[in-house]
């Protein structure tokens, strides 16, 4: 067979490297396969299948993905600016973005969105996502939508001009007591850091002394912003992280100033989903001494990923460096090149091993012993943040009448559809987010409804599982009409109680004997 030639170079000539193997199989392909075959695909599942071969986080994204994977983390995007649920193929308003375009032009909520440039929503059983790209759109462009409001007889007409809608990682920030601030942070973002000080303001008026800070099922997101949020609590000259790999030198991230938040107690809240800066924040307090980590192991991800972008917008994501916290713990938990599916299995192993329920049955590799650098207490590496505190997963009320509730959509529904048919005159009985948390009542003629709500959407009543989980059931009623209402942080300072991690969290901040205790250095030196 004679030599084929590929970018002018054969076979038969000068070392015939990795590259040019991979460069000349692609060109077999499209010069000889018996069928015509589509070269990008062939070339993405080329570089999907090679990246598997190197670690769980190397990943490739298309142009479309890319573009979604990003907006999150970058803090906005263009649209309409409203949060909205979809119940019975209808779309419903649920909130609109404060300034943004839809309240603008007078889009209140409970209103239903029928169409969308003479595009159908409503009724014809389209997905969110789909939704969600009729909705959004380049800056500047325009949407015409149908709306029917409830007590008026014909669809209502608007033209919403898009504009830059802010995507917040700050979901909740509350006095969880007197002198107690708590601040919930659901992703690293360009405009945390922003967010986090403007929480911290407010929550300073009010008499914050204290901060708890939730970072339970964060999974992560941009590394700057994790640095810059971990020196608001430490010393200038204080190292937050450092990273190393094979190509770049090792990279030591120090604060740069005085942190404005050292005088008081911190707990970090923590649980097997928060991962990555989660765990750059979690590591830089508690190898500091600096704070008390309250929850279960974190996820263990200490692999930094670079975004390597192409000309037609799609990216590689390659992982580049370890990152270590600052007493030299690399928190990466074990993998194996080429099976994802072992890591991604890790979960389900450690609900299977117990390690969720008691802290025993987490497994510490004691060759992974390390020091924190004030108080010297004993920390382990090998696989996420074991927090200072365990607090266990309380499955008490969990039933499966109340699983099949929520994942059929029933408990949202009937909560959204509740506030929609009764919205005015909770409002007007309830003013205010402090008058509905200390008033509201979840009665028996409502979980009543609940449970017909259920029925229809197939939900079987089961007697027993419900008496499981009527207290929690009531809880999550009240919290999500509660966030239907005003906004996402009342939902948290309803539902919050039912959280032990969290009760713990707040239980400890004002214990400070029980708080120092755990930051004090170990009686005996090991």
């Amino acid at each position: 067979m004679a030599a084929i030639a590929v970018s002018g170079v054969t076979a038969q000539h000068r070392e015939f490297t990795p590259a040019d193997k991979l460069r000349y199989a692609f060109a077999i392909i499209e010069g000889f396969y018996v069928d015509s075959v589509d070269s990008n695909k062939i070339v993405e599942e080329g570089i999907v299948s090679m990246l598997k071969e190197l670690d769980p986080h190397s990943a490739y994204s298309n142009p479309e993905e890319t573009k979604e994977m990003t907006a999150p983390l970058q803090g906005n995007f263009s649209g309409i600016g409203i949060q909205f649920n979809m119940l019975n193929d209808t779309l419903f308003v649920i909130q609109t973005t404060v300034g943004g375009p839809s309240e603008q032009v007078g889009i209140l909520a409970g209103d239903r969105i029928l169409s969308a440039n003479d595009t159908l929503i409503s009724g014809v059983s389209k997905k969110n996502t789909d939704v969600i790209k009729l909705l959004r759109g380049p800056k500047g462009t325009r949407v015409d939508v149908k709306v029917l409001r409830r007590r008026v007889k014909e669809p209502l007409e608007f033209r919403i001009v898009r504009d830059d809608i802010p995507i917040y990682s700050v979901d909740a920030s509350y006095m969880a007591d007197p002198t107690t601030g708590y601040i919930r942070l659901s992703r690293f973002s360009e405009t945390s850091v922003k967010e986090i000080n403007e929480a911290m303001a407010k929550l300073r008026k009010q008499g914050m002394k204290n901060l708890i800070l939730d970072l339970q099922d964060n999974g992560g997101g941009l590394m700057g912003p994790a640095s810059e949020l971990s020196e608001k609590f430490l010393r200038r000259g204080d190292m937050i992280v450092f990273t190393k790999g094979r190509v770049h030198r090792p990279n030591e991230f120090l604060a740069e100033v005085d942190g404005d938040f050292q005088d008081g107690r911190v707990v970090v809240l923590v649980n097997q989903y928060s991962a990555s800066a989660s765990e750059i924040l979690s590591g830089a307090l508690q190898d500091n001494d600096r704070g008390v980590i309250v929850g279960r192991r974190t996820f263990g991800k200490g692999l930094v990923q670079r975004p390597m972008p192409f000309p037609d917008g799609s990216m590689i994501k390659l992982t580049y460096s370890r990152y270590y916290t600052p007493s030299g713990r690399c928190i990466q938990k074990p993998y194996a090149n080429g099976h994802p599916d072992d890591y991604n299995d890790d979960m389900l192993k450690r609900y299977e091993s117990g390690e969720l329920m008691h802290a025993d049955s987490i497994h510490l590799d004691k060759s992974e012993k390390y020091y924190t650098l004030r108080n010297k207490r004993v920390v382990y590496g090998g696989g996420g943040i074991m927090p200072d505190l365990f607090v266990p997963l309380d499955t008490a009320s969990y039933s499966p009448y109340y699983r099949d509730l929520v994942a059929k959509g029933a408990l949202n529904q009937f909560c959204i559809n509740y506030v929609d048919a009764h919205r005015k005159e909770l409002k007007k009985q309830y003013p205010t987010e402090d008058a509905f948390i200390s008033g509201f009542k979840v009665t028996p003629e409502l979980m009543r409804g609940l449970v017909e709500w259920g029925a229809k959407e197939g939900v079987e009543y089961v007697d027993k599982d419900y008496s499981t989980s009527k207290a929690m059931m009531e809880t999550i009623v009240k919290a999500m009409i509660g966030r239907d209402l005003y906004d996402v942080s009342t939902y948290y300072r309803i539902a919050n109680t039912l959280n032990p991690v969290y009760t713990e969290g707040l239980r400890l901040i004002n214990d400070p004997a029980a708080y120092d205790s755990l930051l004090a250095p170990p009686s005996k030196p090991e």
